[in-house]
């Protein structure tokens, strides 16, 4: 009786997965590419499915969206050094765990950084470092350490005027996760949502096999020279391939160090695996800006989070649980 009911459990679980199938559906939202696709055994279901994780897409961009002047977000920005404003719990959330990071990274990842003054074009323009009155200017009005929060009665205050945050360094993690979250309550069986190449998955392919991402060769962007497999996790590269500036034979990315004006130098490439893909997207800004030794030894304490990073020798680093078969 034992191995009659193992062998239907087999005969199951082959008949499911010879019947799922993908479905996919690629949309502009929040400004990037978005391609959404999901596992079903129904496609009328996994239709549904696709309508509900776009919807909750647009619903986070009108949340933190700085350009939507009713958002919560533009709320507070525009009362800067003015009043606290009572926001939805789900941003107050998002402001702490960024505020978080802050003080992980010491601030090489910043909310604020939205205040800052646009120095850079990073379009070849750049011939000499900007002076240092220059750079302290446009930091002055950045400090996530300013930002007070208010658990009791749900505010926000931005104390200095002209004080400004913004969600495009962990906006897209955040939407992906918050619809990854909708779609396997929803019982989709597996997934993946790509935002722009930020990659979040869960469950496996329509033949049971693991999602696969690529990471791509930033000497070479058409070259992939590692492949990883992925279930129930996310992971985000952030690369400075295409823009970037050059100054006195120097390379700057274009990811500007809050604390200073200063574009970042040293990494080429930061690929972050994380639970979460709004974590994977702040802490690879910060990775960015730290450097290599530093970003190493952040990684090294965080826990289920690795990185893999390229410098600007073309030298790849990893943290301690990373093992690379390169192509």
């Amino acid at each position: 009786m034992k191995n009659i009911l193992v062998l239907m459990s087999l005969f199951l679980s082959n008949f499911i997965l010879s019947a799922q199938k993908s479905y996919s559906e690629s949309s502009i939202l929040m400004g990037s590419s978005f391609e959404i696709t999901v596992v079903a055994l129904d496609e009328d279901f996994a239709k549904e499915s696709l309508a509900i994780a776009k919807k909750e897409i647009i619903r986070i961009e009108n949340l933190i969206s700085s350009w939507d002047q009713k958002s919560e977000t533009s709320r507070i920005n525009k009362n800067a050094g003015i009043g606290a404003v009572e926001v939805s719990k789900e941003l107050f959330d998002l402001i702490f765990r960024a505020q978080q990071i802050s003080k992980l990274s010491s601030g090489a990842f910043d909310l604020t950084f939205a205040a800052v003054d646009k120095l850079w074009n990073f379009d070849g323009r750049e011939s000499e470092m900007p002076n240092p009155d220059a750079l302290k200017a446009s930091v002055f009005n950045i400090g996530y350490q300013l930002i007070e929060l208010n658990e009791q009665s749900l505010t926000v205050f931005l104390p200095k005027k002209g004080m400004k945050i913004g969600f495009g360094a962990i906006g897209k993690g955040y939407a992906a996760d918050s619809a990854k979250q909708l779609l396997v309550e929803r019982g989709v069986l597996g997934g993946i949502i790509n935002a722009s190449g930020d990659m979040n998955t869960w469950g496996t392919k329509p033949d049971g096999s693991s999602w696969t991402i690529g990471i791509v060769n930033p000497m070479n962007n058409k070259k992939v020279f590692s492949w990883f497999s992925l279930e129930h996790n996310a992971v985000v590269t952030s690369g400075d391939y295409e823009k970037f500036t050059q100054i006195n034979g120097r390379r700057y990315s274009h990811i500007i160090d809050p604390r200073t004006g200063i574009p970042s130098q040293g990494i080429v490439s930061c690929t972050i695996f994380a639970g979460k893909a709004e974590l994977a997207d702040a802490i690879a800004t910060a990775i960015f800006v730290m450097g290599v030794e530093s970003g190493l030894f952040l990684i090294d304490q965080l826990p289920d989070i690795e990185a893999i990073l390229i410098d600007d020798s073309g030298i790849i680093h990893c943290s301690k649980n990373i093992e690379i078969e390169e192509n």
